[in-house]
């Protein structure tokens, strides 16, 4: 019985080449069990992580490769046509090198998970920008991958891969026109990555839109302007935008015009200038350097004092301006000075009799 031919191939090779393949099942089986009982606790009482990621990316690669080696002695074993052998030896081939190609993918992807993602888990600004840029750098490292992966299998059976090329460049340079906009904004969020003019939670001027950075994608940048209103802009254009960075500013500059008026005195112009310089003195997060307190300017109305202050970058900037701007009101007022506007005075000649 045993003896029989079916599909021309005898029942006891037919029957061996089963029990192979579902050898190659069972061997998959203790291995994966060995790997999740041994060799897992291993490498995680061990401070490498090198091992962590190397086991992680393996794993899954050898099983299958385990199983095409099975699947592929089976088959040798039967008598075939010609052409079923060589489509068979070319499917091999192929799924061989994608089969590698799958493995140095999850090497890749377990590499930044690990060395990326874990250096980017914090509340620090600069590392919540690398934890949102991750996704970008890690889709275009796996479509790298694949393709050259998949290179390497079409000419591995054969495949001319320049004719190959030189087809795909014509619907290639239709599809770059199409979404140029698309590979541009991919390329300004790379900007943005490697640059770093900004880092999310920063409060930013781009052109004539000031606001707070929110999120950074692979196709635009959102910020959330001081009406609370959602602004997207596209990446291209970020990278190629004047960026005034207000967040990283040390400190913030403040320049005040104060008009007196002309019957203001020397002595009293000289007091209201000591009463500007001493103004740090009096109010918390005012910087005492570079303190700038000029009588600058003749005016239509007004006798015109420049006062220039920087505020500290701990301190609440409208809280600042507001207490420094009391303190000059009350100085001024105590001390007897007055605040001029605009005004004009007529002199009529009288009739005469």
């Amino acid at each position: 019985m045993l003896e029989k031919e079916v599909w021309g191939n005898t029942i006891e090779n037919w029957g061996i080449s089963i029990l192979i393949v579902l050898g190659a099942i069972v061997v998959t089986r203790l291995i994966s069990l060995f790997n999740k009982k041994v060799i897992k606790p291993y490498t995680q009482k061990t401070k490498n992580k090198l091992d962590d990621v190397t086991y992680e990316a393996i794993e899954s690669p050898l099983l299958f490769g385990i199983m095409l080696i099975g699947i592929w002695i089976a088959l040798h074993r039967l008598a075939y046509p010609d052409n079923f052998v060589k489509a068979v030896d070319s499917a091999y081939r192929i799924l061989i090198v994608l089969n590698v190609t799958w493995f140095l993918a999850r090497l890749v992807n377990s590499l930044l998970e690990v060395y990326w993602t874990d250096n980017a888990d914090g509340t620090n600004r600069a590392q919540r920008f690398s934890s949102k840029m991750m996704p970008v750098v890690r889709r275009t490292l796996l479509v790298i991958v694949w393709i050259v992966g998949i290179v390497m299998a079409l000419s591995n059976v054969g495949v001319n891969i320049s004719a190959l090329l030189g087809t795909l460049g014509i619907g290639g340079i239709a599809f770059a026109l199409a979404a140029q906009d698309t590979i541009k904004n991919v390329f300004g969020a790379f900007t943005i990555l490697t640059d770093r003019p900004f880092n999310i939670g920063d409060t930013i001027k781009i052109d004539s839109y000031e606001g707070t950075i929110v999120d950074v994608g692979i196709r635009s940048t959102k910020m959330r302007n001081y009406d609370k209103r959602l602004i997207t802009f596209p990446n291209y254009k970020i990278a190629d935008a004047s960026i005034v960075n207000i967040t990283a500013e040390p400190m913030r500059r403040v320049v005040m015009n104060i008009g007196l008026t002309y019957d203001t005195k020397p002595d009293a112009m000289s007091n209201a200038m000591e009463i500007l310089r001493d103004i740090p003195t009096k109010i918390q997060y005012v910087s005492p350097k570079n303190i700038v307190a000029n009588f600058t300017d003749f005016t239509d109305s007004a006798l015109v004092i420049t006062f220039i202050y920087f505020i500290e970058k701990k301190g609440d900037i409208g809280k600042v301006k507001s207490n420094v701007n009391m303190e000059i009101l009350r100085s001024f007022n105590d001390a007897g000075l007055n605040f001029a506007f605009p005004s004009q005075t007529l002199y009529i000649e009288g009739a005469k009799a």
